[in-house]
C-alpha cells in the first residue's frame, strides 16, 4: 500500500496488485470481496457500485488504452455529522482499475482515521496470504 499525493493535492492510498497476487479472478470478484467486508461493518452503508469505464465509454470520453475495466464501490461510514461541510468529503469510494497484468486499487484519504484504517485493511485483505 502506497500513500500518494495525486495531482499535488489529493492524498490517496493505492495498492497495485498483480493478478497472481490475489485469489480473486476478476475485478467483480474483488468488488464482491470488498462489499462483503463493508456489509459486515455496522458503521458502513453500501450506496452503489459505479461502472466508471462504462460511463466514460458511453459519454465518448477518454480512457487510457491499457485500462480494461474500472469500477467504484461507493459507501459511507457516517457515524456522525459534526458539521454540514463534512458532506463535501462524503460518501467514500474505493476504485478498482483492471490493467492487463494487475489491478490498481485506490481511495481518497478520509478525515476520520478509523475509516482509513478500515479501508486499508479491506484493500490489503485482497492480497493472497
Amino acid at each position: 500500500m502506497k500513500d500518494v499525493l495525486l495531482a499535488s493535492k489529493y492524498p490517496i492510498h493505492m495498492l497495485e496488485l498483480s493478478k497472481d497476487e490475489t485469489p480473486h479472478a476478476s475485478l467483480d470478484e474483488l468488488l464482491r470481496a470488498l462489499e462483503a467486508r463493508l456489509e459486515a461493518d455496522p458503521q458502513a452503508a453500501l450506496i452503489a457500485v459505479f461502472d466508471h469505464y462504462a460511463h466514460t465509454t458511453l459519454m465518448g470520453g477518454e480512457i487510457r488504452p491499457d485500462i480494461l475495466a474500472a469500477k467504484n464501490l461507493v459507501f459511507c461510514f457516517g457515524a456522525k455529522l459534526p458539521d454540514p461541510t463534512m458532506l463535501a468529503v462524503r460518501p467514500r469510494s474505493i476504485g478498482i482499475a483492471e490493467l492487463p497484468d494487475r489491478y490498481v486499487i485506490s481511495f481518497l484519504e478520509a478525515p476520520m482515521p478509523e475509516a482509513n484504517e478500515k479501508m486499508v485493511a479491506w484493500v490489503k485483505a485482497l492480497r493472497r496470504n
